[in-house]
């Protein structure tokens, strides 16, 4: 199939990559090349079917609402847009297109979504937990989409929210962590991300479980299907 990928930083370069090497062909815009979503036209799309958005908090809005209008499908990499999601699940619904996001597609993290949700009940026998969070230094949103993921999941299970204490330093790929710690003992839970390849590939196998579906999915509910 025929992806568009949104983004041409180090991510987004490495999803257009994993996409080639699952035999799809790929067109990659840059944000110069994308200015308020001017470049998703009927003309550019009519032959897309899907695209990848890996691009900014300010941006990721912008471009599925261009998806909707031109009917296709995208999958959404971006984080620090969720404040729109109750407003856009309902454009994307009426559309009858399909919208798949996700705060990391990694595989990894999202059995470590998973253990976090097992170790919270911790909280219910007198410990007590903080969630740190390290990206680059170039990483716009704090906390991290992946922080907030882990916060509401130990919400939900404990009925606790933990403070997030995030770290922005360096070339850092993603490091997330999960303390409990009570007078007898301290659990530590952590995932390191190695390189971005992890989320590339996520996303482009998401991309191709999307093909043919409507409505607005969440990667950590879908992803034991791919």
């Amino acid at each position: 199939m025929k992806v568009l990928v949104l983004g041409r930083g180090k991510t987004g370069a490495l999803v257009a990559e994993a996409a080639r090497e699952h035999g799809h062909v790929v067109q990659v815009l840059g944000s110069k090349d994308n200015e308020n979503a001017s470049a998703l036209t009927p003309d550019r799309l009519h032959d897309v079917a899907t695209i990848i958005d890996f691009t900014t908090p300010e941006a990721a809005p912008r471009h599925i609402e261009a998806a909707v209008r031109n009917g296709r499908n995208i999958v959404v990499g971006t984080t620090g847009w969720y404040d729109e999601i109750p407003r856009l699940r309902k454009v994307v619904e009426q559309a009858g297109v399909g919208v798949l996001y996700g705060s990391n597609f990694s595989i990894g993290v999202n059995v470590f979504f998973d253990a976090a949700r097992v170790a919270a009940s911790a909280l219910h026998h007198h410990y007590s937990g903080e969630i740190f969070e390290r990206h680059h230094a170039r990483k716009k949103d704090a906390p991290s989409g992946t922080a907030l993921v882990l916060q509401r999941l130990i919400q939900e299970t404990s009925e606790k929210q933990l403070e997030i204490t995030s770290f922005r330093e360096g070339d850092v790929v993603g490091m997330h962590e999960v303390v409990l710690n009570s007078s007898n003992d301290t659990i530590y839970l952590c995932h390191d991300a190695k390189s971005r390849r992890g989320f590339a590939e996520g996303a482009v196998r998401a991309a191709e479980w999307l093909v043919g579906k409507k409505g607005f999915f969440e990667f950590r509910d879908i992803w034991r299907e791919l």
